[in-house]
């Protein structure tokens, strides 16, 4: 590793864990958007320029001494969370919930959205031949359904109700399906959207309106599903949409809080503590990286469909700009000017 590449985890004098990478593809995530347009989500402010960036894949051009898992010339997906110390939630296997954790373009800590970028390489997989790199990239919001799922129990038989199908609805129900979901319910304002969802599996696509009523909502889904749903994926954090969530669910069920909306929100408790529906948050995610590249290149899952736009690193406002304006699904970055190829 060269000089200026020593500065991010040294464990110990001469072990070094770091690669450098080429970056290739990376995608523009809802709260990159965030970021640029308000300078804070909740409690992480930007203080200092940030590099954004944290859906990504690259190739591997130096390693440093201590590492034995990668070589240069490996293709390998960036997962973006790297516990800096070995605390309570690290032994536990939990190390998404580290107070301290390193993570891309969260303040203070930079993003991958460059040319060239260093990593810890035990948080860096190597990618399957038969895994392109954007496949690669679209690894990290794969993970947020994949935990997602995990926490809700989604298994063989499960009915499931997602609110939202923008790209984290549209992977939870790739996920969902993969898992063995029988039926899956999605909802949207966006009838585009809603199109897309019934292309990748969804049972019913359910298209809704601001001025709908969350019970209603709810008694819309019982008909469509004939029973309510077993589980509750709730991915836009609109209040209205929260509510629908736990009105939807049928009593003993799980609801799970993937969208981000305001830090206080209103929603029926009694309802769900007197039916005894659960309700579950997610932050991010752990342990997801082997089980995602598995479903990718066992073709369980196919996420190639959301990459909808591509621009060149040159290009990244005008990037961010078609990603702010809700124009198609998910809108990759190519920063590697040798290799456009997905």
């Amino acid at each position: 590793m060269e000089k200026e590449n020593l500065s991010v985890v040294l464990h110990s004098q001469g072990d070094l864990r770091l690669v450098l990478l080429q970056m290739h593809s990376v995608g523009i995530c809802g709260s990159d958007v965030h970021f640029w347009q308000n300078g804070r989500i909740g409690d992480y402010v930007v203080k200092k320029p940030m590099v954004l960036g944290h859906e990504a894949s690259g190739r591997v051009v130096k390693v440093g001494s201590a590492v034995k898992n990668l070589k240069e010339g490996d293709r390998v997906a960036v997962e973006p969370g790297v516990p800096r110390e070995m605390d309570e939630f690290f032994k536990s296997g939990n190390y998404n919930l580290s107070p301290t954790i390193f993570f891309c373009a969260t303040p203070p800590d930079d993003g991958n959205l460059c040319r060239f970028y260093k990593h810890s390489a035990n948080f860096c997989y190597k990618l399957p031949d038969n895994v392109t790199y954007e496949e690669g990239a679209l690894i990290e919001p794969l993970s947020v359904a994949i935990h997602a799922c995990r926490r809700a129990g989604v298994t063989l038989g499960s009915s499931v109700l997602i609110c939202g199908s923008g790209p984290i609805g549209l992977v939870c129900l790739l996920v969902a399906k993969a898992m063995g979901a029988s039926q899956v319910v999605i909802t949207d304002l966006s009838a585009d959207r809603l199109v897309m969802a019934k292309e990748l599996g969804a049972d019913f696509p359910l298209t809704v309106k601001r001025e709908d009523g969350p019970e209603e909502l709810a008694k819309r889904v019982e008909g469509l599903l004939g029973a309510q749903p077993h589980i509750t994926i709730e991915c836009t954090g609109v209040e209205s949409s929260v509510q629908t969530a736990i009105y939807a669910t049928r009593p003993g069920g799980v609801v799970v809080l993937v969208g981000l909306g305001a830090a206080m929100t209103t929603i029926p408790l009694l309802n769900a503590a007197l039916r005894e529906v659960d309700i579950r948050g997610v932050f991010r995610y752990c342990n997801t990286w082997p089980m995602a590249i598995a479903m990718l290149a066992s073709k369980k899952v196919n996420v190639a469909p959301l990459v909808t736009h591509r621009f060149p690193l040159e290009q990244a406002v005008q990037a961010f700009e078609t990603t702010r304006q809700g124009q198609g699904v998910k809108i990759m970055l190519k920063c590697d000017k040798t290799d456009q190829n997905p």
